[in-house]
C-alpha cells in the first residue's frame, strides 16, 4: 500500500489518463480527489474508484471556478492536470480563437489549477503536468499546439524551482489508444494510430495505463523533479 495517507488531485480524472491514473493510486491505498467538467462522468469514475475517491466539476476556463474547486482542500500531496480543451489549427487559420485554443484550453488551464493548489501542495509533494510529444516533433499544420506543449514543458521547468521543495514534473504522451481518440471519428483515429506505429519506434500507440504508470513515477520519486519525461514510444527520436 505504497500510497496509504496521500491524497492526489486529478483535474482531469473523469475518464482517460487522468481516470487511470487514479485508479493505479486508489489501488495502491491512496485517496483522489477528481475535478472535471462532466458531473456525470465523474459520478460514473466514482463508482469505478470506490470510497476513497471524491469528486466536483470544475471549469479550467474559469478562474473562479478553479479557486472553488481548490477552496475545499487542506491539503494535497499529488497534484496531476491531464485536462484539457482545445483544437488544433494551421498557423495561417483566419480565426485567431482557434490559434490561441491549445494555450487557452491545455496551457493556461494547468496554470489556473497549479496557482490554486500551490498553498495546500504538502511539502513532500509534486504536481506532474500535460505536455505531449509534439513539442519535440511536430506534426504538419500544428505549429502553435506543438508551441502550447513546449510552453508547459518551460513552465514546469521554472515551476520547479519556484516551488522546491515540491517538486515539479512534465509527461509528454505520444498517441495514446484510449477514451480520448475513442471518441474522434473512426477514420482520424485510425490515420493517427497509423501515423503512430510507423513514425515510432515501437511501432503502435501507447496505453492509458502505460502513462499512467508513467505519471506515478514522477509523481512519488523523490529525486526527480524539473524533467520532461517523453512516453512516446520514441515518436519523438524518428
Amino acid at each position: 500500500m505504497q500510497y496509504d495517507g496521500k491524497t492526489l488531485v486529478v483535474i482531469g480524472g473523469g475518464s482517460g489518463i487522468g481516470l487511470a491514473t487514479a485508479k493505479a493510486f486508489v489501488a495502491g491505498g491512496g485517496r483522489v480527489v477528481i475535478g472535471g467538467r462532466s458531473a456525470q462522468r465523474l459520478e460514473a469514475a466514482r463508482q469505478q474508484l470506490g470510497p476513497d475517491a471524491e469528486t466536483a466539476t470544475i471549469d479550467l476556463f474559469d478562474t473562479a471556478s478553479v479557486a472553488r474547486f481548490f477552496e475545499r482542500l487542506d491539503r494535497i500531496d499529488h497534484l496531476f492536470t491531464p485536462a484539457a480543451t482545445y483544437t488544433i489549427a494551421p498557423f495561417d487559420h483566419p480565426d485567431e480563437a482557434a490559434l490561441a485554443s491549445p494555450f487557452d484550453g491545455k496551457f493556461w488551464g494547468q496554470v489556473r489549477c497549479v496557482r490554486a493548489a500551490a498553498s495546500k501542495l504538502a511539502p513532500d509533494g509534486s504536481v506532474v503536468l500535460m505536455s505531449g510529444a509534439a513539442s519535440a516533433r511536430p506534426p504538419k499544420g500544428a505549429a502553435l499546439y506543438a508551441a502550447a506543449n513546449g510552453a508547459i514543458e518551460a513552465f514546469g521547468r521554472g515551476l520547479a524551482v519556484d516551488l522546491a521543495p515540491v517538486r515539479v514534473n512534465i509527461v509528454a504522451p505520444g498517441t495514446i489508444d484510449g477514451d480520448l481518440w475513442a471518441r474522434r471519428p473512426a477514420e482520424i483515429r485510425a490515420a493517427a494510430f497509423a501515423g503512430q506505429a510507423a513514425g515510432s519506434l515501437v511501432g503502435r500507440p501507447g496505453t492509458e495505463d502505460e502513462i499512467a504508470q508513467a505519471v506515478l513515477f514522477l509523481l512519488t520519486n523523490g529525486f526527480t523533479t524539473g524533467t520532461t519525461l517523453f512516453t512516446d514510444g520514441g515518436y519523438s527520436l524518428r
